[in-house]
């Protein structure tokens, strides 16, 4: 039972589904993600959802990042079993 399935999702409810990424250099997400979880410690290079590339250095295992990426780079990301939470 869900108690909570009559109330909106938002950017600060919990996640409701989730997705592997597959870093890539030319392809972007298929949903916009609320957040990235990591699930191996490394640096995660994205393009965030205003155009914006960034690096996150030193991601540790465990970590969400509370970031709406667009895309997650292969050159430049070191960190594993990343996922799209949204």
């Amino acid at each position: 039972m869900d108690k909570f399935s009559d109330y909106p999702t938002s950017l600060t409810a919990p996640a409701r589904d989730a997705a592997a990424i597959v870093p890539n250099d030319a392809a972007d997400l298929a949903v916009l993600p609320r957040a990235l979880f990591i699930g191996q410690t490394g640096d995660v290079s994205a393009r965030l959802a205003g155009g914006q590339t960034v690096v996150f250095r030193n991601v540790q295992a465990g970590s969400v990042l509370p970031v709406r990426a667009a895309r997650v780079n292969a050159t430049g990301t070191t960190a594993a079993d990343i996922l799209a939470l949204w």
